[in-house]
């Protein structure tokens, strides 16, 4: 293959070289600061998710670090494993962790937690919309032109849906009832938007800070938009990638994205690719280290291998439910 791009006129050397070069000309005070931000960010989120489970189970005695470290193998695991299993491990560690506890109740705390976050993607795809001339008119073309057909296919899916529910209504009663616990903290507004919104919106910014601090280290201005942009792209990526950490996939549209903003392609797939490789690295390190505190070697191992088993076998039941996610 290499060959042949190189008889069509590719000059593949060239090209790796300027790939190495841009991969190997970061600062150590960018990494630092990103990965310190990375840090901050996990943190956050999972100071988040402990609100949402000591809500839920109040009288469990939670205590924060063994939710901490869960949440933390959930960012590694993600970043390494295909199709977002790591959070289902997560959720078969809480429930090994938490007394009482359900898989139901943890997958409603799991959408709890989601809220925040698909407003905030929501926000960026919006910004993003507004910020490119004609994109309503591009994105609404085809309903336009097909009023008729499109209000069918809406009306179908609907009814499609009533029936559904029709027919497992006492099964999802029971579901319900369970998976609502999770959701206990929105009783308390005051309790949602102290506990989980703020710390939120703190690994929201986090999130965005290490986009903008390894854009800069790769020499690419870090304005609002092209980290805004970033961030859409790479959360578009996530969706229809079922590779480790949206590999490759985060690549080309980060590379599609940044030669709009004219960055040079060997920069922008470098900065993808460095910026993935340096933060996947540490996520990883971070979840090992907090494991073997924790829980002990030996016993983490053991909880992180047999969650992995079980979310391997409950994962294609919950397809349906990540493709809903944002």
């Amino acid at each position: 293959m290499f060959l042949l791009l190189d008889l069509l006129g590719v000059d593949l050397a060239s090209w790796f070289s300027s790939l190495w070069d841009a991969l190997t000309a970061v600062d150590v005070e960018y990494v630092l600061v990103g990965l310190l931000l990375q840090t901050l960010e996990t943190l956050l989120s999972g100071i988040a998710w402990l609100a949402i489970l000591r809500a839920a189970y109040p009288h469990a005695g939670i205590k924060a670090m063994p939710v901490l470290t869960c949440y933390a193998v959930a960012v590694a695991g993600n970043d390494v494993l295909p199709a977002s299993l790591g959070t289902l491990v997560m959720l078969i560690m809480l429930m090994a962790v938490i007394p009482g506890s359900s898989f139901p109740g943890l997958v409603g705390g799991q959408v709890v937690h989601k809220l925040f976050f698909v407003v905030a993607g929501a926000f960026v795809y919006l910004y993003l919309f507004l910020t490119v001339p004609g994109s309503f008119e591009l994105e609404l073309a085809p309903i336009a032109n097909h009023t008729a057909l499109t209000l069918i296919i809406v009306a179908s899916a609907v009814i499609g849906v009533v029936l559904l529910v029709r027919a497992f209504w006492n099964r999802l009663k029971g579901l319900w009832e369970r998976a609502k616990r999770g959701g206990a903290i929105l009783a308390d507004k005051k309790a949602y938007a102290f506990k989980v919104l703020i710390p939120s919106f703190g690994a929201w910014l986090c999130k965005l800070g290490v986009i903008g601090v390894f854009l800069a280290a790769y020499g690419i201005p870090a304005t609002f938009h092209t980290i805004m942009s970033v961030a859409g792209g790479n959360s578009l990526a996530n969706v229809v990638s079922v590779t480790p950490g949206g590999a490759g996939v985060n690549q080309a549209v980060n590379s599609a994205t940044l030669t709009r903003e004219d960055v040079d392609q060997a920069t922008a797939v470098a900065y993808s690719a460095g910026q993935q490789l340096i933060t996947t690295a540490w996520s990883v390190s971070l979840a090992i280290i907090l494991v073997a505190v924790v829980f002990g070697w030996a016993g983490g191992k053991e909880l992180v291998g047999q969650s992995y088993t079980e979310a391997k076998v409950r994962a294609p039941d919950l397809k349906p439910h990540r493709r809903k996610r944002s």
